[in-house]
C-alpha cells in the first residue's frame, strides 16, 4: 500500500558490452529524474573483473539536470551510489534531485585485452507524492577559497599538498582520519586533493584548527596526465585530450583566478599499471605550467622521482623560471610514516591564500625532515630568497639543520655541481655568484646512497632584470 507521501520506486537497467577498444572513453547513459524525487541509487556492475593479471578500471560520474553532481575515483568492479537531500556516497554531491535528464557516465580508465567486458547500470529512484511545488535546485559548489587564518604571523609552514581520502580512491580512509594523520606528523597545513570530485571541501572550514589548516583542492585525473589546482572549488572537466591544448587553457585560468596548476608526478609509470599517471600532454613540456610536482610520496618509491627531478633541472636549463612541490600521495595512514617529501613555505601568515601566493613565487624548500634553505644578499644589501631573482654580485647562503649522519649536501649551478661537501648535523655554507655566473642555483641533501633528503627552490640570477 502506497502512504500519503511516498510514491512506488522507479526501477530500470541498463546494459552493456565494452571491449579494449572502448579504453579511455566517456560512456554516457541518459536517464530521467521524475518530479518529487528524494532518493537516487545506481548500482553498477561489470565482469570479468580482471584480465591479464590486471583488474579493469572503470569508475562513475554523475551528471544532474543542471550539472556535475558526483564522481568517485576508485577501483573494482562493483560501484554503489547513492544520493538524498542531506547526505550521499562520497565522492557526490547530497542535496535534492532537481528533475529532467540525468546522466550516468563510465568513465573506461582501463580494459584489458582479453574477453568482452558486460556491465549493467541498475537505477532506483524513490519518489514523493507530487505536491505540484517544483522540484528542488542542486546545492552550490562554488564556494570561495577559505578565508581562515589559523596564524597571523609570519613563518615557515610545513605541510601536504597531495591527499586522498574515500572521496576517491584512499578505500575507507576519511577525511577525519586523514586530518588525525596530518595531526600526528606535526603538519601545519594539508590540501584536500581527491581524483575528479570537490565533493570534501565542504568540510574544509569546519576542520581547520588552531594547529592545523585544511585547504582545498582537486586531482585533475585525466587518462593521459594527473594535475592538482589548488584552492579550486568548482569541478573541472577532464574530458579531453593530448594535442587539443586544453590543459594549457586550464593552467592559464587556475593562475588567473589566484589557484595553483601542478604538474603532478610527471615521470611516474603509466599504462596499464598506474592508468594516466604518466604525463603524456606534449603540448605542456612544460606549457603553461609554472609548478612541478617533482617528490611524490616517497622518494625512491614508484614514481621515478629521480627521473622528474632530471625533467625539472632541464627545464630550468631552458629557461623556464619554474617551482617545484613535493606530495605525499597520500591513501593511507602508513603513508606519513613511510617518509614522504612536504613542503616547507615561508609565507606571510597561514592561510590558504598567503601558502597559495608563497608557493607561487617559489618561496618553499621540500624535505622528508632536515631543514634545508638558500638565500642571496646583493651587493646592496638586499637579501633574495628561494624564488627571487638577483641582479647584482650576491653572496649566497645555504643552511641546513637536522641532517642524519652521513648526509651531503650538493650546492648545484645550472644544473652543474658547484660544491660538495659531507655535513654536520646543522652548518652553513656561503658562495659568491654574479648574474653572469648562472642562470640559477638550488641546494640538494642527500643520504650516503644517494637518496634526496631535502631540497631548495632555486634562487635565478639575470642581469638584465
Amino acid at each position: 500500500m502506497i502512504s500519503q507521501r511516498d510514491a512506488l520506486p522507479i526501477y530500470f537497467r541498463l546494459e552493456g558490452v565494452l571491449t579494449v577498444r572502448d579504453a579511455k572513453r566517456h560512456i554516457p547513459h541518459a536517464f530521467v529524474m521524475p518530479d518529487d524525487a528524494t532518493r537516487l541509487d545506481i548500482h553498477f556492475v561489470c565482469e570479468p573483473a580482471a584480465a591479464q593479471g590486471l583488474d579493469n578500471m572503470l569508475t562513475l560520474s554523475l551528471f544532474d539536470a543542471q550539472g556535475w553532481r558526483g564522481a568517485r575515483h576508485r577501483g573494482g568492479n562493483r560501484h554503489d551510489v547513492w544520493i538524498e537531500a542531506n547526505a550521499a556516497t562520497p565522492g557526490y554531491l547530497p542535496g535534492p534531485l532537481p528533475p529532467g535528464a540525468w546522466i550516468v557516465q563510465i568513465d573506461a580508465h582501463r580494459i584489458l585485452p582479453g574477453a568482452p567486458l558486460h556491465y549493467t547500470l541498475d537505477i532506483e529512484i524513490r519518489t514523493e507524492i507530487s505536491s505540484g511545488a517544483p522540484g528542488g535546485v542542486t546545492p552550490d559548489i562554488g564556494q570561495a577559497a577559505s578565508g581562515q587564518v589559523v596564524r597571523h604571523a609570519p613563518g615557515w609552514f610545513r605541510g601536504d599538498l597531495h591527499s586522498h581520502t574515500d572521496h576517491s580512491d584512499a578505500g575507507d580512509r576519511t577525511v577525519t582520519q586523514l586530518i588525525q594523520a596530518a595531526h600526528a606528523v606535526d603538519l601545519d597545513f594539508l590540501f584536500l586533493t581527491d581524483h575528479n570530485t570537490i565533493s570534501p571541501l565542504a568540510q574544509v572550514d569546519a576542520l581547520s584548527s588552531p594547529d592545523l589548516l585544511v585547504a582545498g583542492g582537486v586531482e585533475l585525473t585525466t587518462f593521459w596526465g594527473h594535475a592538482l589546482v589548488l584552492g579550486a572549488r568548482r569541478w573541472i572537466d577532464w574530458r579531453f585530450r593530448p594535442g587539443d591544448n586544453v590543459i594549457n587553457r586550464l593552467a592559464e585560468e587556475a593562475y588567473a583566478n589566484g589557484h595553483l596548476f601542478i604538474m603532478a608526478h610527471p615521470a611516474s609509470g603509466g599504462d596499464p599499471y598506474c592508468t594516466g599517471c604518466a604525463w603524456r600532454f606534449g603540448e605542456m613540456m612544460p606549457g603553461a605550467a609554472r609548478i612541478i610536482e617533482i617528490w611524490n610520496g616517497v622518494w625512491a618509491g614508484d614514481s621515478n622521482n629521480e627521473l622528474a627531478l632530471a625533467l625539472y633541472y632541464d627545464w630550468l636549463n631552458q629557461g623556464h623560471r619554474l617551482v617545484a612541490t613535493a606530495g605525499s600521495d597520500t591513501h593511507s595512514t602508513a603513508d606519513y610514516a613511510a617518509g614522504p617529501g612536504f613542503n616547507v613555505i615561508y609565507a606571510e601568515e597561514l592561510s590558504e591564500a598567503a601558502l597559495l601566493r608563497a608557493i607561487a613565487a617559489g618561496h618553499l624548500y621540500l624535505s622528508s625532515g632536515p631543514r634545508l634553505t638558500l638565500e642571496a644578499q646583493e651587493q646592496d644589501g638586499a637579501v633574495r630568497r628561494m624564488g627571487d631573482i638577483v641582479t647584482q654580485p650576491a653572496t649566497v647562503h645555504v643552511r641546513w639543520q637536522a641532517c642524519p649522519e652521513g648526509a651531503v649536501l650538493r650546492v648545484l649551478a645550472n644544473g652543474q655541481l658547484l660544491h660538495q661537501q659531507a655535513v654536520e648535523v646543522e652548518g652553513s655554507f656561503l658562495y659568491t655568484l654574479t648574474p653572469v655566473d648562472a642562470n640559477w642555483l638550488a641546494a640538494e641533501v642527500r643520504d650516503q646512497a644517494g637518496a634526496l633528503l631535502a631540497i631548495t627552490n632555486p634562487i635565478f640570477f639575470d642581469e638584465g632584470a
